[in-house]
Parts: structure tokens; C-alpha cells; sequence
């Protein structure tokens, strides 16, 4: 009977007794992928940043060379000083519902139809691009888009020409994420919809 007592109380007293609560995160395959892709991609924009912000003359005067850039270094670069000129522009397509970021990570062109109600600063820009033009903008994008995914590939020891859809899926989730509410979005089983 005392060994049931004894034993019951230790039972009462382990009982109470708790482990400590550990928390662990799990990042997923998708989610570190992600994050190389962005690394690597934000290093391109770092680089441009730093051409651009390079003086050609040292503290003491003297005229510095720059360092030459490869061919692939030269896309890149244009293609993010491209995707940059036609920020503006391509926001306010994706606005007037004529382009959204569809699930490759490039830019979709839709119908040029004026909505009836325009808010004020789109009234005279509906009119700025004829159909030529607004083309024109959408593939010089597109274009520059397939560079910088290209390059990450190139930049990226881990990444390889087959990681090109998964590159895709990252570009298209930063495009649609960057967009404004209302802007055409298409989702991963095809289907468009509004962010």
C-alpha cells in the first residue's frame, strides 16, 4: 500500500512537471530558394546603385577607372535601369487594368479599354500611348524581367538553367507583392483575379 502511496504521489509529481516549451522553425525548401533568389537579385540592384553613385575623380583629385564589366554585367545593368525608366508608366498600366504581373513573372498586356471613371491623373495618360507604343513598353519590360532572371541563374552558384521555373515563381510573387491594390494578378493554377 505505501509503494501505491509512493508511487501515485511520484506519478502526481512528474506529472506536474513540464518540459520546456521549444519553438523551432522550419524553413522550407521554396522559402530558402526564395530568399537566394532575392539575395542575388538584390545584389544586381546594389550593384547598379554603385555605378551609378561612383564618382570618376578620388578625394585627391585624381581621375579613376573603372573596373570593365562583363558582358552579362552590362545586361544586367540595362535591364534594371530599363525596368526603373518604365516604373511609372507600367504602374499606371497595371491602374487602367491594361497589364498585370501574370505567374511567370513577366507582365501581361490586356485590351487598351478606357474605363469610364478615370481618376484625375490618369485621364491624360489614357491617351499618351498608342497601341505600338504601349507594346513597345510591355516586351522592352518583359525583356529586361527575362535578363535579370537569367542572371540570377548566372550569379548564383546554386542555381542552375532548371531552377528557371522556380526563378519564375519568385519574380512573379515580388512583382504582384510591389503592386498596387486592384492591379491583375495571375494566380499559380492560371485563373486572373485583382490583388
Amino acid at each position: 500500500m505505501n509503494n501505491l502511496k509512493c508511487w501515485l504521489v511520484g506519478l502526481l509529481l512528474l506529472g506536474g512537471c513540464t518540459l520546456a516549451k521549444v519553438d523551432v522553425n522550419v524553413v522550407s525548401e521554396r522559402t530558402s530558394l526564395e530568399n537566394q533568389v532575392l539575395g542575388t537579385y538584390n545584389r544586381l540592384s546594389e550593384d547598379l546603385l554603385l555605378v551609378a553613385s561612383v564618382r570618376g575623380v578620388s578625394p585627391t583629385g585624381k581621375i579613376e577607372v573603372r573596373l570593365p564589366k562583363s558582358p552579362e554585367q552590362q545586361d544586367a545593368t540595362r535591364a534594371l535601369e530599363t525596368i526603373s525608366f518604365h516604373a511609372d508608366d507600367l504602374e499606371s498600366f497595371k491602374r487602367l487594368g491594361w497589364a498585370g504581373e501574370n505567374r511567370e513573372g513577366l507582365i501581361t498586356a490586356f485590351p487598351r479599354d478606357i474605363p469610364k471613371s478615370l481618376p484625375p491623373d490618369l485621364k491624360s495618360f489614357a491617351t499618351l500611348y498608342n497601341e505600338a507604343e504601349f507594346r513597345q513598353v510591355v516586351d522592352e519590360v518583359n525583356q529586361s524581367r527575362e535578363v535579370l532572371m537569367q542572371r540570377v541563374v548566372q550569379t548564383n552558384e546554386n542555381f542552375t538553367a532548371r531552377d528557371l521555373p522556380v526563378i519564375r515563381k519568385v519574380f512573379a510573387k515580388i512583382n504582384r507583392q510591389s503592386s498596387a491594390p486592384g492591379t491583375k494578378v495571375q494566380a499559380d493554377d492560371g485563373t486572373w483575379g485583382s490583388q
